[in-house]
């Protein structure tokens, strides 16, 4: 169990959160959620060790192991990857190397073989003897095949390390597992098995996610920071958001009731204040009128822009055609006499690990690179509009955020619809003065989506979206996608948004490329589908968004 007594933390003169009290307990699973910028990772690191807060104390029994998983991809480079995750368990990887210097020795002492005798015991009791075979479960269960598991962490691509790091905190039964962002870079099957092992997990688990999916699945309560609190509630993420808004709600309406009443005993004070067969009950109303108190509501920290794309005009029939297209990057072949035909009303979501074949796909279809062969062409009827993975080259200048926006609004608008519109999107105040070059992703994101509004497009297109924002805004983003009633291209690693705003799924594989209409819950189901996409990879047919 972990106790957090009385836990405040401020930086200078904000504070994220105070007087915290609140105990984990074992068998439970704890998403941590609130906005970017409320604490979450830092409340990790408090529970951790790594940092201590201003105020307040945390409380752990002193034979409570903590794993917490590493953000460092180059700490262990010069480490064996099964060597890695076994030092998840420090004190057990202590114990082993000082056993195998012994044994290495070519000439034991008599002291040399009591202490082999005394570490065979304390690594027997550790489970030393299973430590490799369960770390090599562990990384299969990642996705990271036996033949890297001898490798050095230096020779792994960024995207293994991760998952070895994940394997490496989750190693040797911690009693607590802190885990920060578990499923970056994982794919779908590495985060079924993750949710299967935290599921099957009788420890304290708290996870921060902005994966609604993952937090549903593997959460038995939500611990939400906001309004420099933090609270618990039972049940998975969907439970929480639609207790907390029902809160929320309930708490507004007992305001706006008190709000009226208060002004129904005002105004009968005013009208018969200085009536003296009504004097008696005017001062009865004022004295009920000064019983009244009026909540005053916290400002939350949790904000959600407002997304909502409305085209101009329907799409006709005619919507994106590709014919013959092939496609080389580098010397790899992306794509190869591949054809497609855009439907009206289809939302199609691109899959697959190659994320350049994805991103060229869009870069292709929005004339940003040509084909090697066949032909791309959209219908006469058919306006685009483009958020780009990489969007840092519609931010090179020093505008401010109105400037920036005004370039693509009508051109009777001015300064008051700019902030008018960017308050919507989350910048408001003297943050509409703010240089463009200088924003944060997600803010980027953010103007990209106010552009792709102000276009009126029939036909949107965008590339991986959700990279950067935080929960409020992709449940923005994704409720916005799902009431568009017109065409969407997109790709995302966000399993509930792709699920909820797709009815086609193309998957793009090493030997070809899989065309369904259907949405991903029903993709992942299909026996057949699972059958072809084994034959269309080269090495390995793990679903990756």
């Amino acid at each position: 169990m972990i106790q957090v007594d009385h836990v405040t933390l401020s930086f200078g003169g904000r504070v994220l959160f105070k007087d915290v009290d609140v105990k984990f307990v074992p068998g439970n699973c704890y998403g941590l959620i609130g906005a970017n910028g409320a604490g979450k990772s830092t409340f990790l690191k408090i529970l951790a060790g790594e940092l201590e807060p201003s105020s307040g104390r945390i409380i752990i029994g002193s034979d409570k192991r903590i794993a917490v998983l590493r953000q460092d991809q180059f700490a262990f480079d010069e480490h064996r990857v099964i060597d890695t995750v076994i030092k998840g368990h420090e004190e057990l990887y202590r114990i082993m190397k000082e056993r195998d210097e012994l044994y290495s020795k070519a000439d034991m002492t008599e002291d040399d073989g009591m202490r082999a005798a005394e570490l065979e015991g304390d690594f027997a009791e550790l489970g030393g003897y299973e430590a490799e075979y369960e770390a090599a479960s562990l990384l299969s269960g990642l996705g990271i095949e036996p033949e890297f598991h001898e490798r050095m962490m230096k020779d792994l691509e960024g995207t293994q390390k991760v998952r070895v790091l994940l394997a490496q905190a989750m190693f040797g039964n911690p009693d607590i597992l802190l885990l920060d962002e578990p499923t970056n870079q994982l794919d779908l099957q590495s985060i079924q098995w993750l949710e299967d092992f935290l599921s099957k997990f009788e420890n304290t688990v708290i996870v921060v996610s902005h994966d609604r999916h993952f937090l549903n699945n593997v959460c038995t309560h939500i611990a939400d920071i906001d309004f420099s609190q933090l609270k618990l509630y039972a049940g998975n993420y969907d439970f929480w958001y639609q207790s907390s808004q029902l809160v929320m709600q309930q708490r507004q309406n007992e305001n706006k009731k008190k709000e009226d009443k208060v002004k129904e005993l005002k105004e009968f004070i005013l009208r018969f204040s200085s009536n003296a067969s009504k004097a008696r009950q005017a001062t009865s109303r004022k004295k009920l009128l000064d019983q009244i108190e009026i909540e005053q509501l916290p400002a939350s920290s949790r904000k959600f822009p407002f997304v909502g794309f409305k085209p101009e005009r329907p799409c006709g029939k005619i919507i994106l055609e590709l014919e013959g297209v092939s496609k080389e990057v580098d010397g790899v072949q992306l794509f190869k006499d591949f054809s497609l035909s855009v439907k009206k009303g289809d939302k199609i979501a691109l899959i697959g690990p190659n994320s350049l074949a994805k991103t060229t796909f869009f870069q292709m279809i929005m004339g940003e690179v040509q084909p090697d062969e066949g032909s791309v062409q959209w219908g006469t009827t058919i306006t685009t509009a483009y958020l780009p993975k990489d969007n840092d080259s519609y931010f090179e200048n020093d505008w401010n955020l109105i400037e920036w926006l005004l370039q693509y609004a009508p051109p009777s608008e001015g300064e008051p619809f700019a902030r008018s519109f960017l308050g919507r999107m989350l910048f408001s105040g003297d943050e509409v003065f703010k240089k463009s070059n200088v924003l944060s992703g997600g803010e980027k994101v953010r103007c990209m989506l106010s552009k792709m509004m102000l276009s009126g497009s029939n036909a949107l297109v965008l590339d991986e979206p959700t990279n950067h924002l935080d929960l409020e805004a992709i449940t923005a983003l994704n409720n916005g996608l799902i009431q568009f009633p017109e065409v969407i291209l997109f790709s995302s690693h966000d399993y509930q948004f792709t699920n909820t705003v797709a009815n086609r799924i193309i998957e793009i594989a090493d030997r070809g490329v899989i065309d369904r209409h259907s949405s991903l819950e029903d993709y992942l189901k299909d026996k057949n589908i699972q059958a072809l996409r084994h034959e269309l990879y080269e090495k390995s047919d793990r679903l990756v968004l």
